[in-house]
């Protein structure tokens, strides 16, 4: 990817409401959902979010509004599931962006077609975009396994491989909702000191505030995917919360690591930005001198040069005494995806190097993405130090995991001098009460 006219900073739509410049989704943003409008029983399809519009791509495909040569790139965004548009390439991806840039900048002959296309966010649903073949959740955070790894490890919080191996595990797939799904308090075997362990509601119920990356064309099963081409094989990026709970995590996972802990709810936020359009943020990938230098299969020059992103993320709280109120979620943590050990790239090279076979629209998780200050700590585990200080809200409620009721809020964004500020929605739920066990 490069930087080209659909990053100029100067450019306006002829939809107002995207040029804003607080707008998440500016002309220079165009990320894609699935999407329906909420009354009714209209079929999910894909759309592109402008100011605070919905592009129907099963529209623009029936108007035929866009040139012949991207149709079948319309025609997979147009569809139930983005899967067949993650399958394609990054100059199909590129030039589909390029055609929707073109049409739907101010003074554009295509503004009358296109605004037949439009549906306001606010009439809105939204479903999980893809079909999620696999989903891998990754440990990316040195200041995130530190800060846990204190906990139990005072003296030694790192485990040996940390800095060597990019750390993941397997997720379940099938558990993954969109933003405003809310979900279940989880059960599983709590197990106190001295005690039996008991099948009961979680007590230690966590967030963690990561993003979700999206799986572009795959790789045939046996071969690896190189870090130089590994970007190419990423369509884009998403908010992702990995709900935890701490208590059960603490007795099921050794010695394979989380099990119910983690796969009973995963949430995602509706829009995926386009690595293209992330261009303008990129940032140089560095390691601390002292530290072991990545192995030659996730190292490249590429990659240190440009291989981390500078996306903002905050993750607010609103609780059921805030609502009540009528009061917003308070934020509580705001942090940057700059600050992880291991970029995008060398997550794809390591998932591949034993030849296991990427999909389009498999789904890999960051991990949590704590920045290095306590300021910027993506969990209730380290912010609380595993629940010995208490997190004190402004209404003078205290926290130190979630309560029912409780809404977790994601947002991210990215804005620096000469490029224009794009944004990825938000992603939230809130937990309800946990059914009888």
């Amino acid at each position: 990817m490069a930087l080209n006219e659909t990053h100029d900073a100067g450019l306006q739509s002829w939809l107002a409401s995207a040029n804003t410049g607080k707008s998440d989704f500016p002309i220079q943003n165009l990320p894609f959902a699935v999407f329906r409008r909420k009354s009714g029983n209209e079929a999910f399809r894909g759309g592109v979010a402008i100011g605070d519009q919905v592009l129907d791509m099963a529209a623009v495909r029936d108007a035929k509004v866009l040139a012949g040569d991207v149709q079948a790139q319309v025609e997979a965004a147009a569809a139930s599931q983005l899967n067949a548009l993650m399958a394609m390439s990054p100059a199909q991806w590129s030039a589909l962006r390029l055609a929707l840039s073109r049409a739907l900048r101010a003074g554009a002959k295509e503004e009358a077609a296109l605004k037949a296309c439009l549906v306001p966010q606010s009439e809105v649903e939204y479903t999980v975009p893809v079909q999620v073949g696999d989903y891998t959740d990754f440990y990316t955070s040195v200041h995130h396994a530190t800060n846990v790894g204190k906990l139990f490890r005072p003296t030694n919080p790192l485990m040996e491989n940390y800095k060597w191996v990019p750390i993941g595990y397997h997720g379940r797939a099938s558990s993954i909702r969109i933003s405003g799904v809310d979900f279940k308090r989880p059960s599983g075997q709590l197990k106190a000191p001295d005690a039996d362990p008991v099948l009961k509601p979680c007590n230690r119920l966590d967030y963690e505030l990561e993003m979700g990356i999206y799986a572009g064309a795959g790789n045939p099963w046996g071969d690896a995917i190189g870090i130089e081409d590994a970007e190419n094989h990423i369509f884009g990026l998403c908010l992702l919360n990995d709900w935890s709970a701490r208590d059960v995590q603490a007795w099921e996972y050794q010695p394979l690591g989380p099990f119910l802990s983690k796969n009973f709810a995963t949430s995602i936020s509706p829009w995926i930005v386009t690595l293209e359009a992330l261009e303008p943020y990129r940032t140089a990938f560095t390691r601390p001198a002292e530290d072991p230098q990545p192995l030659p299969y996730l190292s490249s020059a590429a990659n240190s040069r440009r291989g981390a992103l500078d996306v903002q993320l905050s993750v607010a709280i609103q609780t059921e005494k805030m609502r009540a109120a009528g009061q917003a979620a308070e934020q509580i943590t705001q942090t940057s995806y700059r600050h992880a050990y291991w970029t995008m790239a060398q997550l794809v090279a390591h998932h591949t190097v034993n030849g296991c076979d990427l999909q389009p629209g498999d789904l890999m998780g960051t991990g949590t993405l704590s920045g290095p200050t306590a300021a910027e700590a993506g969990a209730l585990l380290e912010i609380t130090e595993g629940g010995k200080k208490p997190l004190s809200l402004s209404n003078g409620e205290s926290r130190t995991f979630l309560l029912d009721g409780d809404a977790v809020v994601f947002t991210g964004w990215c804005e620096k001098p000469g490029a224009a500020r794009i944004g990825f929605g938000e992603c939230r739920a809130t937990v309800l009460p946990a059914r009888q066990v």
